[in-house]
């Protein structure tokens, strides 16, 4: 059986997304029928964090994301070592979490 060749599609970038966004604390929560990621920014000494993006996605491009992600972390500690994770005291409540979202109108701002 032959491979289809695969198809390639142009990709945009404009400046202003070219800059991205900075973000230590991600949370991710799901419906049934989607995933939902919130990339906000924790500064220290504050008790406050501010989501600057939300992405929602299918559950199969979430499994897709979740499969690249894999492979780069893979590829980046081949070149550059393992990764390691601190593990400190506020550890367990701050950084990539998962759970299911609030509605906008109970979230805190």
């Amino acid at each position: 059986m032959q491979k289809q060749p695969q198809k390639q599609i142009q990709i945009e970038l404009d400046e202003k997304a070219a800059e991205g966004i900075y973000s230590n604390l991600v949370l991710a929560g799901n419906t049934p029928s989607e995933f939902i990621l919130d990339f906000a920014r924790m500064l220290p000494g504050l008790k406050k964090a501010k989501v600057h993006s939300r992405i929602i996605m299918t559950p199969q491009s979430a499994k897709s994301l979740l499969e690249v992600l894999g492979r780069t972390v893979a590829q980046y500690e081949k070149v550059f070592g393992e990764i390691k994770i601190h593990r400190g005291k506020e550890s367990s409540t701050i950084g990539f979490q998962s759970g299911h979202p609030l509605p906008d109108d109970k979230k805190t701002n």
